[in-house]
């Protein structure tokens, strides 16, 4: 029975999660290891409504922002040297990578 690494991918920036996805395919790849997803997962959305006046007196405007968490499931058999070529990418700064072996 082969393990398999379970690689989590978390970010705001959609382009830099995608290029670390991309990486880690070309990686599976050229390794010739069995590579499943990137699966994507429920992008969640952070809602905040501000009051635009500082007072609070006026009228009742409001800024809406938005902050949105995507995130990307990969999974990958574990071999030795694919694992190595996987913990040696550059992965930019806000994106967050959990490895997990099943």
């Amino acid at each position: 029975m082969v393990r398999k690494a379970r690689i989590r991918l978390t970010s705001t920036d959609y382009k830099k999660l995608e290029a670390v996805c991309d990486e880690l395919k070309n990686i599976a790849q050229k390794t010739g290891v069995k590579i499943n997803g990137p699966i994507p997962l429920p992008t969640r959305r952070l809602r905040v409504p501000v009051l635009k006046a500082p007072s609070g007196e006026g009228t009742p405007t409001w800024d809406r922002w938005e902050m949105r968490i995507h995130k990307r499931l990969i999974e990958v058999d574990s071999e030795e040297r694919a694992m190595r070529r996987i913990m040696r990418i550059r992965v930019p700064e806000d994106v967050h990578v959990t490895i997990e072996l099943i």
